[in-house]
Parts: C-alpha cells; structure tokens; sequence
C-alpha cells in the first residue's frame, strides 16, 4: 500500500559532528505535531543521533559530505525519517547490524544500528559500496486522549 505524507521536510547539512545535534532538533521540532511523549520524544531523538553519527563517522571517514535528513508524517501518526548519505557504504549491511561489530575504532560501541532499531517500530538499511546509505526508520506515535 502506497502511503502520501501528510507533511514533509527534506534538508542537507555536512557531515560535521557539530550538525548530530542540529539534526537531532530538527527532528524533535518536526516530530512534535504528533503531540509525542516525552518519551517518545527521546527515542526519536536517540534514533536520529545514532543514524547521523553513524553517517559523520563511518560514510565519510577521511572528509566532509553531504548528509539528507528526509522526514514525513504517514498514516495512523507514523513518523518516516530517512538519512542517506553519499559515502562509502557498508559491504555487508547484516555484518554492520550485528550488536558490538563497527569499523570506527576502538571508541566507537558498535551498537547504533541495535538502538535504532530498539527505538523505532521499523528501520531498513540499504547500502551499496562506493555509493552511500540510506537508512529508514518509522515510529507510529500514540495518539493520546485530550480532557
């Protein structure tokens, strides 16, 4: 079933640590028509964190580019946030998604891919070498009883 958003906002920043944050808000400030709970709030936050950091650091290793933050709002209060990027790609996305592998070193946790997932009702990861990633997460939030 095709969905159409019923609001949509697309944005691209440099994959600069200083932009996580900015991404993170953008996020949140976007999120908030769906009068989320806090809690909620906060995973959508952490989940964006973790995909954009994940592009700052493991896309573009050696240099800056460019980073899309992609997000809609779908049916049933969904949230879809898409983050791609244009860097080296991942060789073996199910490698990647297992909790603890990274290839950041030895200060990196190697577990962005399992929040993600933790915090989100659904995340697809799709990546071809030499070429970028995408990541997609969805979060239906609850809709909430008003006195």
């Amino acid at each position: 079933m095709k969905t159409s958003p019923e609001n949509r906002v697309s944005l691209e920043f440099p994959s600069c640590s200083a932009n996580e944050s900015f991404a993170r808000t953008v996020a949140a400030c976007f999120a908030a028509r769906l009068d989320p709970t806090l809690e909620e709030l906060n995973d959508i936050r952490t989940a964006v964190s973790e995909a954009v950091t994940n592009s700052i650091v493991h896309a573009y290793p050696d240099r800056l580019g460019p980073i899309i933050l992609r997000m809609c709002i779908l049916e049933e209060n969904t949230l879809e946030i898409r983050v791609w990027d244009r860097g080296v790609g991942i060789p073996d996305v199910e490698k990647a998604r297992e909790p603890l592998f990274t290839t950041g070193g030895e200060e990196r946790s190697g577990m962005g891919f399992t929040i993600m997932e933790s915090f989100m009702d659904s995340l697809q990861v799709i990546s071809r070498p030499g070429r970028g990633t995408l990541v997609v997460m969805r979060r239906k939030v609850a809709r909430r009883q008003r006195p």
